[in-house]
């Protein structure tokens, strides 16, 4: 089970990271296009007026997949920013408690926003809802990869409060903490180099 959740983790990060770089192809076909009919008008003094037909809405939807699709995968690899200051002044015992109250409502919420999202889609079909570009896309086609993202996203959250439940460490714990530690210790170095010049 555990190499199939990881498994799925994976492929919403892969597909994420895919989106993004969808995202710099199209806004460097259109500045392209933008270019070549800069320099034809320049040249002619007539544009062509070459444009990729709602170029806007596509990059829109692209960075809808990339947000929703990559929920899961940074929180199990620790990069959502998490607000430790209250928790690490906590007993080790409290911490815990701490931690699965906070999985708690981040499952629920994520649950319920999944459970939401998953409604407007199916309304978005029914009432064969489109995009109001130059190319008309059906709505609940973008917003189906946002649904799949927060749904990966709530098993990835279930996952995590089960494994905590279980007496074991949330796979993303320690992982920031480990980067604010080796950027504090950069600053006291460029603190303490600034000090021997002075």
């Amino acid at each position: 089970m555990r190499i199939f959740l990881n498994k799925i983790y994976n492929i919403s990060g892969y597909l994420a990271a895919f989106f993004i770089l969808a995202i710099c192809v199209l806004v460097m076909a259109q500045v392209s296009l933008n270019l070549i009919d800069k320099t034809y008008s320049a040249v002619t003094g007539e544009a062509i007026g070459l444009t990729i037909p709602s170029y806007a809405d596509f990059t829109g939807f692209f960075l809808a997949a990339a947000s929703f699709l990559a929920l899961a995968y940074t929180l199990r690899e620790g990069g959502h920013i998490r607000v430790s200051l209250i928790t690490h002044q906590l007993p080790k015992s409290m911490q815990r408690i701490a931690e699965i109250f906070c999985l708690l409502v981040a499952a629920g919420t994520a649950s319920y926003f999944t459970w939401y999202l998953g409604a407007l889609v199916h309304e978005s079909w029914f009432y064969d809802d489109l995009s109001s570009g130059m190319i008309a896309v059906p709505i609940w086609i973008p917003q189906t990869s946002a649904f799949a993202g927060l749904f990966i996203l709530s098993i990835a959250l279930i996952d995590e409060l089960v494994l905590v439940l279980q007496g074991e460490e949330a796979s993303f714990a320690g992982k920031g903490e480990n980067l604010l530690d080796e950027t504090e210790a950069e600053i006291d170095k460029i603190v303490a180099m600034k000090g021997e010049a002075s």
